[in-house]
């Protein structure tokens, strides 16, 4: 079976769509077979960066790897048995689909609470959970308390990860590792970074997640969207010398793919 990698997080401009695309290429230049899948069915950005890449390959006759990108197909209404849920329905056909010939499935989640987003969570053998370094996305996983900087409780999104986890041992299945990514690191120590260095550590020792290094705040970004590319396209696009800050982004891709640890994967870029 495929192994499958949910990346999700209820709040918006986070790094999912970024994060998605980006491991997504790098296990298809490793040779493995990646299906992929956007759940944000308004918005698509994660949909939309493979469309922009095949585009630019088309553009400038390159073949650069990239996932096999399938959009959730459309389903008659008069098929559904009592009371199934017709996003069940489209989510477990489009995987069925892309299983059998997939080493990984990748499902890029909406920034937001759907049913689509928790019946992926559910099936996610690895989560990615992409998090900008600051307490107001740290609220989605818990409350602090702002005094003492003690959590509190467990937050919106914590307790569905904690459901999908519950559905997934009544259903016999292996837990979910849950990954999360701090994105946009400040490059200096600052105090707000050691204190949410501090919250997450006594957060996941309560909730079971483990940290990864994710993205610090780069233009590159935003500049190889339009294009579908990722940092690990730019010497097959002609560019010969990459800059320091270029180098240093392919670092943080390296380290965060060695993090996830995903079964048979090693990282050879």
């Amino acid at each position: 079976m495929a192994h499958i990698i949910v990346v999700g997080n209820e709040k918006g401009g986070s790094g999912k769509s970024t994060t998605s695309m980006h491991v997504a290429t790098a296990l298809a230049r490793m040779g493995h077979k990646v299906g992929a899948l956007d759940l944000d069915l308004r918005q698509r950005s994660f949909g939309r960066y493979v469309e922009n890449r095949k585009a630019f390959c088309k553009t400038h006759d390159l073949d650069l790897p990239m996932p096999e990108y399938h959009d959730l197909p459309q389903i008659d209404k008069s098929s559904l048995k009592p009371g199934e849920n017709i996003y069940d329905h489209r989510l477990s056909a489009a995987v069925a689909t892309l299983e059998p010939d997939s080493d990984f499935i990748l499902i890029d989640c909406p920034g937001s609470h759907t049913r689509l987003s928790q019946v992926a969570h559910s099936l996610a053998d690895t989560l990615i959970t992409p998090l900008n370094d600051s307490f107001v996305d740290f609220d989605l996983l818990a409350h602090i308390d702002p005094d003492t900087g003690e959590v509190q409780g467990p937050s919106v999104y914590s307790e569905m990860v904690w459901n999908a986890r519950q559905l997934r041992a009544q259903a016999g299945l292996p837990p979910i590792d849950w990954v999360l990514v701090r994105n946009r690191l400040p490059p200096q120590r600052m105090h707000n970074k050691q204190k949410m260095q501090n919250a997450l550590d006594n957060l996941s020792r309560r909730i079971g997640f483990r940290v990864a290094p994710g993205f610090s705040e780069r233009v590159i970004f935003r500049e190889l969207f339009p294009r579908g590319l990722t940092l690990l396209d730019l010497k097959d696009i002609g560019v010969k010398r990459l800059n320091i800050s270029n180098v240093a982004a392919r670092q943080e891709l390296r380290d965060l793919i060695k993090a996830l640890k995903l079964p048979g994967v090693t990282v050879d870029f």
